[in-house]
């Protein structure tokens, strides 16, 4: 390829999509790799999670299901954050390697219908009750069409809008939580007295939530760490926004959900007579994240048809606009469905690089077309998660997926080395 043409191919690809981040435009520092991670977490539907755990657990239930949940996700995202910076590469072009050229539209094809169908019931989520709460006077199609235009155009301006978007939304999220969480203990005369004095719901079924609540999301977490400076920005950024973040939007929700009996985030706001801030946390909490999940979404699609990643982008939220209402009403049932998919994409990720990690830094190492032992443990992994209902179902998942991949590369191996 001549210098003037790699330049023009640079240029209509400025997020990467089609290949690895260089070296020299990996200058994200620790600020930046923050907000977009911490705001990918700070999502109305962890709220709701921790609401529910504040319904059916005690303190210490609570605090045991949390911490275990969130360390799960700080490791398992930490490490596919690494991997991101280290290799530059995206999820989508990490697949290349572990699932093959071909195999790799697999797992893009499953996550960029996830993403696309949670961006699009993120905008309902946000436009259905706002017009609940202004009587009508506000129309729902109005708010679904600026709502999903204003999340399309930053996630289309790329890395650099999401951080930010995410320096602007994480603090004012942080504050209104903050005060959120002070009214409702005051409101129960102090913090011992905000949870139930006995479970209603098991510890493990504690964990699940929490894990179930961003494993999915966080398994894309290569796409935001692969422009970090160093691989210590990186890791560390996602832990804090998978530890801390996910906990802190936990703690949020567990303590109005307890106080109050209703796990809604939005409904526990208008219950303290904050509806105007209620509608800001609900906005910036759906933007910051159906930003980062419209992007990995047009990461998937661009390798799937090998345009760059920005048309891409612009088509998705087009769909997830259109279908707002309707994927809210009738899809999100068949979207967890596709999210317990996910999982053990990110386990077959994992274990490749760490069994292959030299030829990751070579350029002479050809892909396969597709690698089967991939595609037999996500399709294992998943029917597990589906249908085994015993543990941990992401958990379940991941461990079958890694398990299944380990026995093929096992028996491959040597016979690739023979």
């Amino acid at each position: 390829m001549s210098e003037l043409k790699e330049k023009k191919v640079q240029a209509e690809d400025s997020e990467y999509s089609l290949s690895a981040v260089p070296k020299d435009k990996k200058v994200q520092g620790m600020w930046a790799a923050m907000v977009v991670l911490v705001g990918f977490t700070f999502f109305t539907p962890s709220m709701t999670a921790g609401g529910n755990l504040g319904i059916g657990l005690t303190l210490s239930g609570f605090l045991i299901s949390m911490i275990v949940g969130n360390a799960f996700l700080g490791v398992y995202c930490g490490t596919l954050g690494y991997i991101g910076q280290k290799t530059g590469l995206s999820l989508d072009l990490l697949a290349h390697r572990s699932f093959g050229e071909k195999g790799s539209f697999l797992p893009s094809a499953i996550i960029s219908i996830t993403q696309i169908g949670w961006f699009g019931v993120g905008v309902a989520m946000f436009a259905l009750p706002v017009t609940e709460l202004t009587k009508g006077k506000l129309p729902v199609w109005a708010l679904v069409i600026v709502t999903g235009a204003v999340m399309t155009v930053t996630a289309y301006l790329g890395i650099k809008a999401l951080a930010v978007l995410g320096s602007i939304a994480v603090p004012l999220i942080a504050i209104l939580g903050v005060y959120s969480v002070t009214w409702g203990i005051q409101k129960a005369g102090g913090i011992m007295n905000v949870f139930g004095m006995e479970n209603k719901m098991t510890l493990a079924a504690g964990i699940a939530i929490v894990v179930g609540s961003f494993i999915s999301g966080g398994t894309a977490t290569p796409n935001f760490t692969r422009f970090s400076k160093t691989p210590k920005v990186a890791v560390t950024a996602t832990v804090v926004a998978f530890f801390v973040g996910n906990s802190v939007m936990m703690i949020f929700g567990a303590v109005g959900g307890a106080v109050t009996g209703v796990a809604d985030i939005f409904n526990i706001l208008i219950l303290q007579g904050l509806a105007i801030p209620a509608v800001i946390t609900l906005g910036l909490n759906i933007w910051t994240t159906n930003n980062n999940a419209l992007y990995t979404a047009g990461l998937g699609v661009s390798n799937i048809t090998k345009i760059p990643m920005k048309p891409m982008v612009l088509l998705g939220g087009l769909v997830g606009t259109v279908f707002s209402v309707w994927l809210n009403n009738n899809f999100v049932s068949y979207l967890n469905l596709l999210s317990g998919m996910i999982p053990p994409v990110g386990a077959v990720i994992i274990l490749h690089y760490i069994l292959h990690r030299g030829d990751y830094s070579r350029e002479d190492v050809k892909n396969p077309v597709v690698n089967p032992g991939a595609i037999l443990a996500v399709i294992g992994g998943a029917l597990i998660g589906i249908f085994v209902s015993w543990g941990i179902k992401p958990v379940n998942s991941l461990v079958v997926a890694a398990v299944i991949f380990l026995i093929w590369e096992m028996a491959v191996r040597p016979k690739q080395k023979a």
